[in-house]
């Protein structure tokens, strides 16, 4: 029987992955100054067990004025290194799944409270706020504070926080990086015109506003073991009009994967509240084709995919090499599973949940 496309391995820089599954990074807002803990031993475990080919370290911010909220994970220093190796430490003792982590900062999306308690930006006199910075001192909302603009020293700043993350990430045994420039945040406000409104080499053309996003992957590509895979996550488009668009994010990863980038992560939106989004199952795949058709790296799909079948098509017609899971898998665990058995495929399972197969599907698990 032909493996199903969906359960074929592919290789990502010289990491070999089980199958087309990846679970992306899923900020969980539970950290205590940066640091990782209890639960995210749980969340990450349990999806260690997904049968998924790559886990994904929710987004780490590389400096603490980078996170979103107050509860976002870090990896900035020795402290909150220490505590996410023990939760990798954990989660290895248990699974063998390859583990990436998306390192971000959020810019001017930063200091707000966690989202259920209403994900607002907290006010410049909160215990819990602290002054946000963008390449422009123009606030994401009409009311929001206004951030800092980031001056030459700020850009350094920045630039090192990511490398020194990196480096920190190497240390703790992760497979791959995976850099945040989507969603509004602060290398996608580099990118789009309606947030990057400098006059100077980082502002204006194109290739300007290309320009810090590049250095950033530079920083992270030369500290980073050379046989793993540093990665960009990317919004194809702002959905408003005058926005960042699928044709700049196609001279993006052109330009990445000449810097020697392993693969791209197609999402959407975030940068600007006016965004009209067309939501409905698959409404970014064409994002992620129109990259695949310009680049030769391996390109990621992701958002509102839920269905077997629609995986398998999305992967099978080369529409991308692989599709991540987000809400998806929080809502269904256990998604590949289900997947394979819908599929005739296999999956991974650890050997202490094997007498779970069901009769029907008795080809269904290899042990871990």
């Amino acid at each position: 029987m032909t493996t199903p496309a969906l359960f074929r391995p592919l290789t990502v820089g010289q990491l070999t992955l089980a199958n087309r599954i990846v679970i992306a990074p899923m900020c969980q807002y539970s950290a205590q100054d940066g640091c990782m803990n209890d639960w995210h031993i749980i969340h990450l475990g349990q999806l260690a067990l997904s049968g998924a080919a790559l886990l994904t370290i929710e987004a780490t911010a590389v400096v603490p004025e980078g996170r979103i909220t107050y509860g976002d994970a870090g990896l900035w220093d020795d402290t909150t290194e220490a505590a996410m190796g023990r939760v990798l430490d954990s989660v290895r003792r248990w699974s063998d799944i390859p583990i990436a982590i998306q390192l971000s900062h959020a810019g001017r999306k930063s200091s707000t409270e966690v989202p259920w308690k209403g994900g607002a930006q907290l006010p410049p006199d909160s215990a819990h706020s602290w002054q946000t910075e963008a390449p422009s001192a123009f606030p994401f909302a009409t009311d929001g504070t206004p951030p800092t603009a980031l001056d030459y020293d700020g850009l350094k700043r920045v630039r090192d926080g990511f490398a020194d993350a990196a480096r920190r990430a190497a240390r703790l045994g992760i497979d791959v990086i995976q850099i945040h420039a989507a969603h509004g945040y602060l290398l996608h406000q580099f990118l789009s015109p309606l947030s990057n409104r400098r006059n100077d080499e980082y502002g204006g053309s194109l290739e300007n506003r290309l320009r810090f996003p590049l250095e950033v992957f530079d920083a992270v590509r030369a500290v980073f073991p050379a046989d793993q895979g540093v990665t960009m996550r990317v919004s194809g488009t702002d959905w408003v009009e005058g926005g960042w668009d699928i044709a700049g994010t196609i001279a993006f990863a052109q330009a990445l994967e000449a810097r020697g980038c392993a693969a791209i992560h197609v999402s959407s939106g975030g940068l600007d509240p006016r965004q009209d989004i067309p939501v409905g199952p698959g409404y970014q795949v064409p994002l992620a084709r129109a990259v695949k058709r310009a680049c030769g790296m391996p390109v990621v799909a992701v958002g509102l995919i839920s269905d077997y079948e629609q995986a398998e098509a999305i992967v099978g017609t080369g529409d991308a090499d692989m599709i991540a899971l987000a809400r998806t898998i929080l809502y269904d665990p256990r998604w590949p599973w289900h997947a394979a058995a819908h599929l005739g495929a296999q999956v991974k399972a650890p050997a202490q949940y094997l007498r779970s197969q069901p009769s029907r599907f008795r080809n269904l698990f290899e042990s871990s």
